[in-house]
């Protein structure tokens, strides 16, 4: 008979839909999750610089898995974490229109380098003492923190500005818990602790404008079509005379917010404590220099992008909380 096609699935899922580039690389949380046994406040997130990936070889600590005990290989994504600072607390109140902003309050010294991205304030509107007084209006409070990538890898000076909400305990003591951060370094093992399973969101590689055959995964034409071979056959019917949405068509690929749900943290360390990286340092990042977490599995994003870790929104039931113990890491050169 000759040659026999392979049967594969449609690549491009129609669950997202426009497939368009994403406004902002920091990505968009629409409900922050909270953790059921969550008691005294906390912030709900954390951001990091994807710095690329590795393999780590672990002892399995899964009670029922068949591997139990031995040692097994695990595909690894390296985050720097770098502390961020809180530089700002915002009021809420609960509108019908939903959240109204009561007023907010700015830190004395801000960084210079994020004066790059926000305008020096000369005069505060409010003080810490005026929003304590405005408390009983309040349904919630968040916290605007920014990132310090100047003490990573690759070098950056901007920051990039976040919006955390504060949850668990009363009003009054999730404003204390925010008056106590207030313009101190925050680290991600205060939000999050080593065998915990996180959310990563974040923007995915960009590939540009693409044709319908890479973008979508549609058959080849026959070599003699009219159109051309990378080309869809049909649009859809004459009548009715629309092109449905369905359709495969070219357009943006990549670059679009995506979430990889139930990550587990296997390593939160420093570079001095336990050195991840490669003898020839990470390729198209350098050298992680500062704190730094491992992710078990891929993360979202191209090298050098920030990525948003939540709370798991949707958690299973079989997930094991505990981190494995990582035995070696692979120190194998990435050049070439």
């Amino acid at each position: 008979m000759g040659h026999i096609k392979k049967k594969r699935p449609r690549r491009g899922s129609l669950a997202y839909w426009p497939r368009k580039r994403i406004r902002d690389v920091r990505g968009h949380v629409g409900t922050w999750p909270q953790p059921k046994d969550l008691k005294a406040p906390k912030l709900l997130g954390f951001c990091g610089y994807k710095a690329g990936m590795t393999s780590v070889n672990v002892i399995d600590n899964r009670p029922k898995a068949l591997t139990k005990g031995e040692e097994v290989n695990y595909g690894v994504s390296i985050v720097e974490t770098p502390p961020m600072k809180p530089f700002s607390v915002r009021l809420y109140s609960q509108t019908p229109y939903g959240l109204h902003l009561i007023s907010e309050t700015l830190a004395d010294n801000l960084d210079k380098n994020l004066l790059r991205v926000i305008n020096a304030v000369k005069k505060r509107n409010s003080t810490l003492q005026d929003l304590k007084a405005k408390l009983p209006q309040a349904c919630r409070i968040t916290v605007l923190v920014h990132t310090q990538p100047q003490s990573t890898g690759f070098g950056k000076k901007t920051p990039e500005i976040l919006e955390l909400p504060v949850a668990g305990g009363t009003i009054e003591e999730q404003f204390n818990y925010a008056v106590s951060i207030f313009g101190k370094d925050i680290q991600f093992a205060d939000i999050f602790k080593q065998g915990d399973f996180v959310d990563a969101r974040g923007a995915t590689k960009g590939k540009g404008f693409q044709g319908m055959i890479k973008r979508y995964g549609i058959k080849l034409e026959r070599h003699k079509a009219e159109k051309g071979q990378r080309h869809r056959s049909t649009m859809g019917p004459i009548t009715p005379p629309r092109v449905g949405w369905w359709i495969a068509q070219s357009g943006q690929m990549g670059m679009h917010q995506r979430t990889e749900f139930n990550r587990q943290v296997l390593k939160i360390s420093d570079a001095k404590t336990f050195n991840p990286n490669p003898v020839s340092g990470i390729s198209h990042y350098g050298l992680v220099r500062g704190n730094f977490i491992l992710i078990a599995g891929s993360i979202p994003g191209a090298k050098k992008r920030l990525v948003t870790f939540t709370h798991p929104a949707r958690p299973r039931k079989n997930l094991h909380w505990q981190a494995p113990e990582i035995v070696t890491i692979s120190r194998r050169s990435q050049q070439g």
